[in-house]
């Protein structure tokens, strides 16, 4: 018997969703941000921690499409939605949005081949923005 109540595993599961479109946008929008920001001199963007926080959320999630393994966020939430019964028609407002965001029907190797690219291109910035350590 499970802890969680089919309301209580919709309501988690649509929180698993936003917390996987908000790592997403951390990684798209914080590789903008430390290419436009290191051109314009925003000392933030050099952030030592916050930068490998950023690179190894990108090798993380490339070294899963190299290895053809799903998300933990997404299985998570999947058998969130199963134990809630939810049919896949049937979605919630938080779950229709973001999942459009966030999942795309294309093909796995596309997935690697960008995945991995934009992998190259966070290793990259380090070179033309590198962080620095705090000082103390």
């Amino acid at each position: 018997m499970s802890l969680l109540a089919p309301a209580q595993a919709a309501l988690l599961a649509d929180a698993l969703l936003a917390l996987h479109v908000g790592i997403v946008a951390f990684v798209v929008l914080g590789e903008a941000l430390f290419l436009v920001g290191g051109r314009l001199g925003w000392w933030w963007v050099r952030n030592l921690a916050l930068r490998v926080t950023h690179l190894v959320l990108m090798v993380v999630i490339a070294l899963q499409a190299w290895l053809g393994a799903l998300c933990p966020l997404t299985v998570w939430e999947q058998a969130l939605r199963r134990h809630a019964g939810q049919p896949a028609y049937r979605e919630s407002f938080i779950e229709y949005w973001l999942s459009r965001v966030l999942y795309f029907d294309l093909p796995w190797w596309v997935f690697v081949a960008a995945y991995t690219a934009f992998a190259a291109l966070v290793l990259m910035t380090w070179r033309w923005v590198p962080p620095r350590p705090r000082r103390a």
